[in-house]
């Protein structure tokens, strides 16, 4: 992109990627508001970044930016016990305008973001990146600065345990 650019400049160029910096975030972190303040602490970061120099690649760079913070996050808590979840907090009843299909699908997506979680954090923001994300093993490899076959290394093995543990959920790979 070249040198400095205005403050509305990057609204316009870092606001195209919000989905995409939200639906990470909400992968990385365990809670909607986790992500939320995931998805903040990345633009912030950002904002003080593009006034020092814009990237080329606003895509992978606020990725990266929202990898990193998770990943100092969750860093920081791997010391602390872990917090027992109430699989029924903050859900909602079903109206009469929601579908069965509806709310299965919305019970599927709970039970891979819990499989997720599962995971070792290597493989779970591989697949990410990948999977969810749309990132190709050679960005993925480049925003984490692992090796391009390590990276699909870790994708496969994901999935493979990701399959496992869904299985245990009695989940079927055409649910998911």
């Amino acid at each position: 992109m070249g040198g400095p650019m205005s403050d509305d400049e990057f609204v316009r160029v870092v606001g195209e990627h919000l989905d995409l910096v939200y639906n990470l975030a909400r992968r990385l972190a365990r809670t909607r508001p986790q992500a939320e303040d995931l998805v903040q602490e990345t633009y912030l970061r950002a904002l003080r970044g593009w006034r020092r120099q814009p990237p080329d690649d606003a895509r992978a760079w606020l990725a990266t930016i929202c990898l990193n913070i998770a990943r100092a996050g969750w860093r920081r808590d791997a010391g602390r016990p872990t917090e027992v979840l109430d699989p029924y907090a903050g859900a909602s009843v079903v109206s009469g305008h929601d579908t069965a299909a509806e709310a299965i699908s919305g019970t599927i997506r709970d039970q891979v973001h819990q499989a997720l979680w599962q995971l070792p954090a290597v493989q779970r923001e591989a697949i990410t990146l990948m999977d969810l994300c749309g990132f190709t093993a050679a960005e993925v490899a480049a925003m984490t600065g692992a090796p391009r076959g390590t990276i699909l290394a870790r994708v496969h093995r994901g999935h493979k345990r990701l399959a496992a543990l869904l299985e245990q959920q009695g989940v079927t790979p055409g649910d998911a």
